[in-house]
């Protein structure tokens, strides 16, 4: 089968090289001219590992959208909205979108789902899929064990990117037809990451993180059925593993942005010398926001977003905190 891939960065040439280990063909679209002549000499443009001769990648669009109706996104969800528009210019036929960004809209509060029913004449919209769950790049193209979910409102559809990214040697994908509940925690999981990220740099321990990690479900548990989703997802691959994976992990970039920002570096700087997107500090503002509009209690969430947006100290923030009301643990 042949996959368009819309993004050569990290996730999307090594997903490339999964799909090249599953034997299935794939072209690469990037609009970096470095990254489409990395790709094409057989070098991962992130990692500077050898890929598989046989990935190719262009920075002609139409050449991408041509070559196959089913379209894998691996673009920053900053920028998917205008990706999309500029797609749905070329598209001829019914397209198949396979998500693999983990983000919301600030103001809108959509989901990547969501603008792509925007953004895409339903004459052209043959469905959507989310593949998210804890991965790390790092770690997929080394052909490390990773588990997905590949979830979508269409069953049929989700099953059969199920069987597309699968295999025996190291990748492993189930199905689910919560496409909210899988977007939501996706998303949820960067945000409460990034806190993560500031205690390690506050130097504040294991407990703590232990404890933020935990209190921080609950948070992720109340946005995914706040915004439509099943509580059971919040508490698989989607939420908790996504959770886990990214709040503890040095190879998460949204972790690494957060213990700068608890060293004291000023997060204008932060986002500025980043090589990746960290898509958690957009996800904080949409979120608190929607919790605002809900009336929905927060504490890490919307204290992290006085944090970033509004100049509040950090070591004040975790005061603010551990200051609350004292109340009974409960987990949702």
């Amino acid at each position: 089968m042949k996959i368009g891939i819309i993004g050569g960065g990290s996730w999307g040439t090594t997903l490339a090289q999964v799909l090249h280990d599953n034997n299935h063909e794939s072209l690469i679209y990037d609009l970096n001219q470095k990254n489409v002549d990395k790709i094409n000499n057989h070098i991962h443009p992130t990692f500077g590992c050898l890929i598989p001769k046989k990935l190719k990648a262009t920075n002609d669009l139409t050449e991408v959208l041509t070559y196959s109706n089913y379209i894998l996104l691996a673009v920053p969800t900053a920028a998917m909205r205008d990706v999309l528009k500029e797609i749905n210019t070329i598209l001829s036929e019914k397209t198949y979108f396979i998500n693999v960004s983990k983000g919301i809209e600030p103001h809108t509060f959509a989901r990547v789902s969501e603008i792509v029913e925007d953004e895409i004449d339903k004459d052209y919209l043959g469905g959507f899929v989310a593949l998210t769950g804890p991965s790390h790049a790092e770690e997929t193209i080394q052909r490390k064990l990773t588990l997905l979910t590949a979830a979508s409102k269409n069953e049929e559809l989700a099953k059969k990117v199920q069987q597309i990214f699968s295999n025996t040697q190291y990748i492993r994908v189930y199905s689910s037809n919560d496409l909210v509940g899988a977007e939501v925690g996706g998303s949820a999981k960067n945000a409460i990451s990034i806190v993560s990220g500031v205690m390690t740099g506050l130097n504040m321990g294991e407990n703590a993180r232990a404890a933020l990690i935990t209190r921080g479900v609950v948070e992720i548990v109340k946005l995914v059925e706040v915004m439509g989703g099943e509580r059971e997802t919040a508490y698989g691959l989607t939420g908790v593993g996504d959770l886990i994976v990214t709040a503890s992990s040095e190879n998460s970039r949204n972790f690494q942005a957060g213990k700068r920002l608890g060293m004291g570096v000023p997060l204008d700087q932060v986002m500025g010398e980043a090589t990746q997107t960290i898509e958690g500090v957009r996800s904080i503002k949409a979120f608190h926001e929607l919790a605002v509009s809900k009336n929905l209690d927060l504490p890490i969430i919307s204290t992290a977003y006085h944090v970033l947006f509004h100049n509040l100290d950090i070591k004040e923030a975790i005061t603010l905190l551990l200051t609350r009301e004292l109340k009974e643990e409960k987990s949702f």
